[in-house]
């Protein structure tokens, strides 16, 4: 259809606003096209410019644009499909499987997703993890490329919205495992320094900036030292902010063994410790969309495990320390009670307008 077309009010239209008449007799159009219309001048009734707001008279008579072209479908993307060694290769990192949840042991150097230059990583090989179940399995969250540990996958569409929503509310608990430099002088400790986007890094790299930054919120526990060389220590997240643990640790002082993005040459040890990242997602816990918890413990990868040897570590006493949930601040918690009721009081809002329309 290329012609103008005109169309006379309806007594049942009688007092509705022009946008609402299009809802009801051109539903396919969009508010965006109407405004444009609206505009530029080509929408009128009986002769004269309109607005989307404008009530109508039963008799008028409205000048509709012809419609606008659909725009071609966009090409969709087909993924090659994997070979044999990338399923095996896959299949063998999982460390946790059932109906809603997949758990791998994400070794250090494979991306979670895709980026620039970057084309192997999980993202890729999750046709992989499909098993008997018919949908692509989807990434809920996701760990730096030089940080190895336990990654959660969900299996379906309704798990995937279960599980964002646990990490949004900061209701998953994710334990991490690192070897830092230097010795901590408080053995259990909460950083608490705001984190932004360093400037010309492009993003790739953050620091902590306490006028612009965004909260972030760390944990620390010290496991065991070797002298004053080096410790071992557990973190615990409590926001999920990029590279939060790698920043906040090197900036007290004690950066992540083997990160020189944030620690410079001061983050390498001598005397055979490999100077890859020593940071490990140890464990997860996360509630169920089914009920229950999926609580997954990862393996550490060779290096690490290595340097622990090398340094006198004994990787039994690391999960000997209690999961316990530190309070949060009380003007944090003022905030987020803030929060749900304003979210409550919006809904509330909506639910109200919607039946005012019916």
């Amino acid at each position: 259809m290329s012609e103008v077309r005109q169309f006379t009010v309806a007594a049942d239209d009688e007092g509705i606003r022009l946008d609402r008449w299009f809802k009801r007799h051109l539903e396919g159009t969009s508010f965006t096209t109407i405004a444009k219309w609206a505009r530029t001048g080509q929408l009128r009734v009986d002769g004269a410019r309109a607005t989307p707001g404008d009530r109508l008279s039963a008799g008028q008579v409205i000048r509709v644009p012809p419609p606008e072209p659909k725009a071609a479908p966009r090409p969709q993307r087909v993924r090659p499909p994997l070979s044999d060694d990338q399923t095996t290769f896959i299949r063998e990192l999982v460390i946790h499987q059932d109906a809603s949840a997949i758990v791998i042991n994400k070794p250090p150097g494979l991306a979670t997703q895709g980026g620039t230059k970057t084309s192997e990583h999980v993202d890729a090989l999750l046709d992989g993890l499909r098993f008997e179940a018919e949908g692509r399995p989807k990434l809920v969250h996701r760990l730096d490329k030089d940080t190895s540990g336990a990654l959660l996958v969900a299996r379906n569409a309704r798990a995937a919205g279960f599980f964002a929503k646990s990490f949004s509310g900061r209701t998953a608990r994710k334990v991490y495992w690192a070897l830092v430099v230097g010795v901590p002088s408080i053995d259990d400790g909460m950083v608490e320094l705001p984190i932004a986007k360093q400037p010309g890094t492009g993003g790739e790299k953050m620091h902590v900036d306490e006028a612009e930054g965004q909260p972030a919120r760390s944990r620390y526990r010290v496991i065991e030292r070797a002298g004053n060389r080096a410790a071992w220590v557990e973190l615990q997240p409590f926001t999920g902010r990029t590279h939060q643990l790698r920043v906040h640790m090197a900036a007290i002082g004690h950066p992540i063994v083997g990160d020189g993005k944030y620690g410079g040459q001061a983050a390498f040890l001598t005397g055979g410790v490999s100077r890859k990242m020593h940071l490990h997602a140890r464990r997860i816990r996360i509630d169920h969309p089914d009920g229950g918890v999926v609580d997954v413990a990862a393996e550490l990868p060779a290096h690490f495990a290595e340097s622990m040897a090398l340094l006198g570590f004994d990787p039994a006493l690391g999960d000997a320390l209690p999961l316990d949930t530190p309070r949060l601040p009380e003007g944090e918690a003022r905030r987020r009670r803030a929060a749900a009721q304003a979210k409550d009081r919006r809904q509330a809002r909506k639910g109200e307008r919607r039946n005012r329309r019916r």
